[in-house]
């Protein structure tokens, strides 16, 4: 079980875990392997908490209902196990401020979060735009051979790079 502890797993074993995870989703349940659809019922949630049964008269509501579903849980169990992970492995640690953004922009807490708000936001408008994140699109949808999964996901390539390009670039910290 040492393997277990490791700090990077292969990304070919990982590779063939989500293969298998998302035929098991399809096997199981009937539906695509996501998390996009789990932060939108999320946020009907919350609302509901405030506006109450009138949530769920929206047409988005009516359409995406503000419930707990296998969707929450497995975002829910992503993180719990991204948690157990990291202890097992010895990594965890709470790091408000990633050594690289301290480097190039500096150490102020309130800034990192507010930038990391704004693009919360942008990446959940993306995905609601897109018809899913990059689980949907880039797994579920690639393995259907559905084109506008392919294209998704080649737009995540092409953004991701050209972030990266752009991050190594201005702030080589």
């Amino acid at each position: 079980m040492e393997w277990l502890r490791l700090e990077q797993w292969s990304p070919y074993v990982v590779g063939v875990g989500i293969g298998i995870l998302s035929w098991l989703s399809f096997v199981l349940s009937d539906h695509p392997l996501g998390c996009s659809t789990a932060f939108v019922r999320t946020s009907g949630m919350i609302e509901k908490l405030f506006r109450g049964k009138k949530v769920e008269e929206r047409p988005y509501y009516r359409q995406f209902s503000p419930t707990i579903t296998w969707e929450f849980m497995l975002v829910l169990g992503i993180i719990i196990g991204a948690f157990i992970s990291a202890k097992i492995s010895g990594q965890f640690q709470f790091n408000w401020i990633p050594p690289k953004w301290e480097a190039s922009v500096g150490d102020t807490v309130f800034i990192r979060w507010i930038v990391a708000l704004i693009g919360g936001i942008f990446l959940g408008f993306g995905a609601r735009w897109a018809g899913g994140c990059t689980s949907g699109h880039g797994i579920s949808g690639m393995l259907q051979l559905a084109v506008s999964s392919w294209l998704a996901a080649i737009c995540f390539f092409i953004g991701g790079i050209a972030t990266a390009m752009l991050i190594f670039r201005v702030f080589p910290g």
